[in-house]
């Protein structure tokens, strides 16, 4: 009997580790289940990490870009919420960052490490730090500079430890786009079911995403990576990334989400500010066209003059047309709510222009500062939501200097990607690279106009990875002039 039970033990070292694990899996899981919180299965994510470090943990960062599309909130004890999968995955990559960093292994260099995008991405962090010291409620703050900690590490710093070559590029947004592709198609057969009605697109892009906003953003910042991979592959690789190209723009036209849309365009045209050297006239112009209609609208007190009218802002939600009509005149309630908690965070803003309210508390600190004849049918706000306005936000929650330095790194990024552009002549390869990282990060700020989405883990990511690619291609840009150079 004891000669039998022994066989069916583990004999070796590794059978006897990879039944440790599923005997700890299993415990989590059991933990989840009767407790109904995910918080049982950190030790298995705990010792998956430690098994990382050891092995080959590049997997890792591929297996969390594979799954973001499919990441989903789960409510933690005490009104926190978690990621799953993505925000353990990241966790873990942080902390393979770490170890990596403090052995030597890193493969980063220090010009990439003090390059200027990353220097200015540490002072807004730093600016955020020193907000939180003011900050209306601190363990919101602090929880917002945590969190920023665990996005900037694995998609900017591990990024650029991983991308080491171009075609490295379209490995790490084939991931995304393949996660991606599959929501559209499970959105899609759910909301044929309902005839694709504007009105039920909500519900049908469940469980993957929170609205169709975000998962409009996703498709529309991922369609330049298929545009420009598509355009550099051959046979059978391209005709994948033309079937990806035209799933994520059936899922984007099925969305009914204006900006998304919206951005294509807007993208379009800023290949063109590239291609004629005018991304510093439309930065100048757009500074310039935002402090105007500020001042225009805090004189005499201007904005009053676009309340609306109470009974009139009313949502179309079985029309989308009608929805369009209502958007221009003014009356479509989404967009008049906007306006609602803009004018909140300009108000709040003058209360405390040097540190703002601190970051990550914008609700409820707004409702102190709101004006009723904005007010709106949705002002409730029952899903705390923000300012849908990223710039305004950072004006509310960190003041003038929060804001001053985030527009200091877009300006720093775009006019980077600019200069870069023009070095890759001659070179398609890495200005297909350039181009698809600079059109998806516009993508991404411009939906920041009527949205805050830094902080969404399916689009968060691929503005700090788009960072990342960026301080990449200068490397190659400059390796290939100095062979250039050398022969």
């Amino acid at each position: 009997m004891n000669a039998r039970l022994a066989r069916l033990l583990p004999q070796d070292a590794d059978q006897r580790a990879f039944a440790a694990f599923v005997l700890l899996l299993l415990g989590g899981g059991a933990t989840v289940l009767l407790s109904g919180s995910p918080l049982g299965l950190l030790p298995v994510v705990a010792v998956l990490g430690l098994g990382v470090l050891v092995v080959d943990w590049r997997w890792v960062y591929y297996l969390l870009l594979t799954t973001l599309a499919f990441s989903r909130e789960l409510p933690l004890p005490g009104g926190l919420s978690l990621d799953v999968p993505s925000e353990p995955l990241m966790l873990v990559l942080l902390g393979c960052l770490g170890v990596a960093m403090l052995t030597g292994r890193s493969g980063l260099t220090r010009r990439e490490v003090l390059h200027p995008l990353v220097l200015v991405l540490g002072l807004t962090l730093l600016w955020a730090g020193v907000s939180t010291l003011f900050s209306v409620d601190t363990g919101k703050s602090v929880k917002y500079l945590l969190a920023k900690s665990w996005y900037i590490g694995p998609f900017l710093f591990v990024t650029l430890m991983l991308v080491r070559r171009p075609a490295d590029v379209w490995r790490v947004a084939a991931c995304h786009a393949f996660g991606a592709s599959i929501t559209v198609l499970s959105t899609g057969l759910r909301h044929a079911a309902t005839g694709f009605s504007f009105d039920t697109i909500n519900k049908a892009v469940q469980p993957f995403y929170i609205n169709h906003v975000i998962f409009a953003t996703v498709l529309a910042l991922l369609l330049p990576y298929a545009f420009y991979a598509q355009r550099g592959s051959r046979g059978r690789t391209r005709l994948l990334w033309r079937g990806v190209m035209g799933l994520l723009a059936f899922g984007l036209l099925i969305s009914y989400t204006r900006a998304s849309v919206l951005s294509i365009p807007v993208a379009a045209l800023f290949y063109v500010v590239l291609r004629l050297r005018l991304t510093r006239w439309v930065l100048v112009g757009a500074v310039t066209g935002a402090l105007g209609a500020g001042l225009y609208f805090v004189k005499e007190n201007n904005f009053m003059l676009y309340a609306p009218d109470f009974e009139k802002t009313i949502f179309n939600g079985q029309n989308f047309e009608k929805h369009l009509e209502a958007t221009y005149k003014l009356e479509d309630v989404s967009g008049m709510e906007r306006v609602y908690r803009w004018v909140a965070a300009v108000r709040m803003l003058a209360d405390k222009p040097l540190t703002g309210s601190g970051p990550a508390t914008f609700y409820p600190e707004y409702k102190r500062y709101t004006v009723k004849s904005f007010r709106t049918y949705v002002s409730d706000n029952p899903e705390k939501s923000t300012t849908h306005n990223y710039f305004l936000l950072q004006l509310a929650e960190q003041g003038l200097p929060g804001f001053a330095l985030f527009v200091v790194l877009l300006a720093t990024t775009l006019l980077f990607a600019e200069n870069l552009y023009h070095r890759t002549l001659g070179r398609p390869e890495l200005r297909r690279v350039v181009l698809a990282t600079t059109l998806s990060l516009v993508v991404i700020i411009f939906h920041l106009l009527l949205n805050e989405l830094i902080e969404v883990d399916k689009i968060g990511s691929f503005f700090f990875i788009g960072l990342a690619i960026l301080i990449r291609a200068e490397h190659w840009v400059d390796e290939e002039h100095q062979l250039a150079e050398a022969d």
